[in-house]
């Protein structure tokens, strides 16, 4: 097979890899590897600004949500500083003629895709993500682009979405079916002039020669654009439904997963990318989350089940990716393995896989199985101790790190740090729960930010009803008399939680209800700044308006963002009220750069570091615990609070001369560490799986109807956090062999029946983790 034949920039970007544009047979389409996702952006948008020169009028489709965040930042950057000495250098060295200056405005643009049915005004809508970021940020000519207006589409004179699906669903069913009232009826006549519109768009793309850049990313399952798994490779513009997968990816979008279920959406096909035998189609992929889609979409044969094998008819397809989307590509595993040194972690990763795979203990695996695996044949060639020397080393390491996950320190003070409120316990619950039933331990708790995007207008609807109840009662009433509410009342402050506990203790729905009713009425008065129950309940009326009219996943005003936030603050001093800690050991920090936009702002030392370094001054922590999040997850909340807490730590370290604060990084439900990447393995038992159950259930009511979920469970967090810790215990059963665990002399290891896993790191450690990602950042 020949090599593919790359542009300038392309070439560039290869000559600063270690590896080669494409290994056939094994890979089916050319891929370039970067080292982080603000890099991929600025490889995306060379490559889009190269193809733009070469094709000043022709047809662009891009993408929208977070992922071409500094796609867009690079393009905007490159075009405003374009004539300045360092952009033109750049560009010259990145392989694209400084002396030809892109010019945008005469593109013809395509929409991708969009929910259906969807009001194009708000601002949740791919409608308007288009035309603030693309038609109007990077110069775009409206008149010369193709976009989908639900406001237009298939609706009759006179009409509106609102009278043809007053509840915002279409029933596709009635394509088939008759209708069986005059709502029903109207719909079906929408949805044949819908499809006739899918049919149009699709001509019109056609009749202008199809796509010439295509740029999308990849979903969970494999989706590009809204062409779920399962799509044909042939298919067209159409008005279609989506999987759980996808729903789960676009509940943030849409306000929550109940309405996404329901919401149909608007997509081009693969067979409309794919029309143009010329078009030059970029998908991008950041994180580790998402090596195994990557894998997929370029080892695979074509196979309706992996939606990206459709553009491997395309001599100009590409895909972009960063190293940890890059995981799951066995070729270049093996380049490494062949030239670089193989580390100890190296040989962990290999032999625990080959054990899972062949399902022996590593001590029993055979150079016929190490040999049997392209890697472990590698790893055999490069490393000179043979198998049984390092069989014997990673079963030792195994070892030590369940035994230092069952030890508990004393004496220790321990600053727990999370990004969202829910992500400790979902990470090492079994951890906490252990050190705190030392009373010589001491614990504080800090959420980093509001967290208000996690709490859906339906939720709080809910809360407000409830605390309507409470605001007309005598109980309320006498409460506000003597002072329960006022702002100085710590112990009222206290009371609200053990109000809500005891109501959990004894099973009372109204004991709960009415701690959940006090806090919110004392929320609601500092947000409000009104004193009296009069003004209060004006207050209660005007919240419960504005949720009724507001429309999901919108943005929402800034006190009802505060308001949804001290929501998630309540439910954190809830779950830790159940180990005895009081609020005055959990703080809420609501970080500035959290402001709910799509694209955030970086963290700065004034706003966002200065009050971590505040709590490190007073806790004087022995242990911080920071959430860890590998590779190119993206500059997103989990990577800004680390930049945040690693900053801090850093002054902190410099005013008081310690050096010996300990680091144990976590990982959850979003990202998870292989064992060769953690140090401490800690069990868990079922009892502390029902720990966990209960006191998430009950203490994070907003999360537990699950509206913004992760794409790989349809459910509450909790359940997916212990089957991740079950998996992780089931991969150290088979690698330890059974009777290990079942005949081991201590109750907790015959108990186990999950693992949590923890990395312990100093300080220097830490700071070297976090400098590469946030030097690449910083450098746009």
């Amino acid at each position: 097979m020949n090599p593919p034949t790359l542009t300038p920039v392309e070439r560039a970007a290869l000559a600063r890899s270690r590896y080669e544009a494409q290994y056939a047979p094994t890979e089916k389409v050319p891929t370039i590897v970067v080292d982080h996702f603000p890099e991929l952006g600025r490889l995306t948008a060379l490559r889009f600004l190269e193809w733009v020169q070469q094709n000043p009028e022709g047809v662009v489709s891009l993408p929208t949500g977070k992922t071409p965040e500094y796609f867009i930042r690079w393009v905007r950057h490159l075009l405003e500083t374009w004539d300045e000495a360092e952009t033109q250098a750049m560009l010259e060295g990145c392989g694209l003629d400084p002396a030809r200056r892109p010019e945008t405005g005469g593109l013809r643009f395509v929409q991708i895709d969009e929910f259906y049915p969807i009001d194009p005004r708000q601002e949740n809508s791919f409608y308007h993500y288009v035309n603030r970021f693309y038609i109007e940020g990077l110069g775009l000519d409206r008149r010369r682009a193709l976009l989908m207006n639900c406001r237009e589409i298939g609706l009759g004179p006179g009409e509106s979405l609102q009278d043809v699906c007053p509840d915002n669903t279409v029933d596709l069913s009635l394509r088939y079916r008759p209708p069986e009232d005059g709502l029903e009826r109207r719909q079906k006549e929408l949805l044949a002039r819908v499809d006739q519109w899918c049919q149009d768009y699709e001509n019109h793309i056609r009749r202008m020669g199809g796509i010439g850049f295509f740029l999308g990313g990849i979903g969970p399952d494999g989706h590009v654009a809204f062409n779920v798994r399962g799509s044909d490779h042939h298919s067209t513009t159409r008005l279609t439904r989506t999987n759980y997968e996808t729903q789960a990816a676009a509940s943030t979008d849409l306000g929550g997963i109940e309405i996404a279920r329901r919401r149909l959406v608007i997509t081009i096909g693969l067979g409309t990318i794919t029309c143009n035998p010329d078009c030059t189609a970029v998908i991008i992929a950041a994180g580790e989350a998402k090596s195994g889609v990557v894998a997929d979409a370029v080892q695979r044969e074509p196979d309706v089940l992996y939606p990206a094998t459709a553009l491997h008819a395309l001599p100009n397809a590409r895909l972009f990716v960063t190293q940890g989307a890059a995981g799951g590509l066995i070729e270049r595993r093996l380049v490494r393995l062949r030239t670089e040194p193989v580390t100890d972690a190296d040989c962990e990763r290999i032999l625990v896989d080959r054990a899972v795979e062949t399902g022996k203990k590593v001590i029993d695996l055979t150079e016929k199985d190490l040999r049997a695996d392209r890697r472990g044949a590698a790893l055999l060639e490069r490393r000179p101790e043979g198998l049984r020397r390092l069989a014997r080393t990673v079963q030792g390491r195994l070892l030590e790190r369940i035994e230092h996950g069952s030890q508990m320190l004393s004496n220790t003070r321990f600053l727990h740090t999370e990004p969202h409120h829910d992500d400790i316990m979902l990470g090492y619950l079994a951890d906490v729960v252990r050190h705190a039933r030392d009373p010589s331990n001491t614990h504080h708790f800090v959420t980093l930010t509001s967290g208000f995007t996690s709490v859906s207008n339906h939720f709080m609807l809910r809360q407000v009803e409830l605390l309507r109840r409470f605001a007309r009662s005598k109980e309320c009433a006498a409460l506000m008399a003597e002072g329960y509410f006022e702002p100085d009342n710590d112990i009222a402050y206290n009371r609200d939680v053990w109000q809500y506990l005891d109501g959990v203790a004894a099973d009372d729905r109204r004991m709960r209800e009415e701690g959940v009713a006090r806090r919110m009425l004392r929320n609601l008065r500092e947000v409000c700044g009104r004193d009296t129950l009069e003004d209060l309940r004006d207050c209660i009326e005007e919240l419960h308006e504005y949720l009724s009219t507001r429309y999901p996943g919108g943005r929402d005003a800034q006190h009802v963002q505060k308001l949804k936030g001290m929501c998630r603050e309540w439910e954190a001093e809830c779950l830790w009220g159940y180990l005895g800690w009081s609020c005055s050991y959990i703080h809420h920090l609501r970080l500035g750069f959290y402001t709910g936009a799509i694209f955030t702002e970086a963290p700065t030392v004034e706003r966002d570091v200065a009050p971590v370094l505040g709590l490190l001054e007073e806790v004087r922590p022995d242990v911080v615990t920071v959430a860890l999040d590998p590779e190119g997850s993206g500059p997103d909340t989990h990577y800004k609070t680390l930049q945040a807490i690693t900053e801090a730590l850093k002054r902190y370290e410099r005013r008081t001369g310690r050096r010996d604060v300990k680091v144990w990084a976590y990982r959850n439900v979003w990202h998870r560490f292989h064992p060769a990447e953690a140090n401490i393995y800690v069990p868990v038992s079922l009892n502390m799986f029902s720990i966990m159950d209960s006191a998430f259930y009950n203490a994070f009511a907003s999360q537990r109807d699950a509206s913004f979920p992760s794409w790989e469970h349809d459910g509450p967090f909790s359940e997916l956090a212990q089957r991740i810790q079950v998996r992780q215990y089931q991969v150290l059963k088979t690698c330890l062999g059974r009777t290990w665990f079942h005949e081991n002399p201590s109750s907790l290891i015959r108990a186990t029946r999950g693992l949590a896993f923890l990395k312990e790191m100093s300080l220097p450690e830490l700071y070297e983790h976090s400098r590469h990602l946030r030097q690449a950042t910083e450098s746009l």
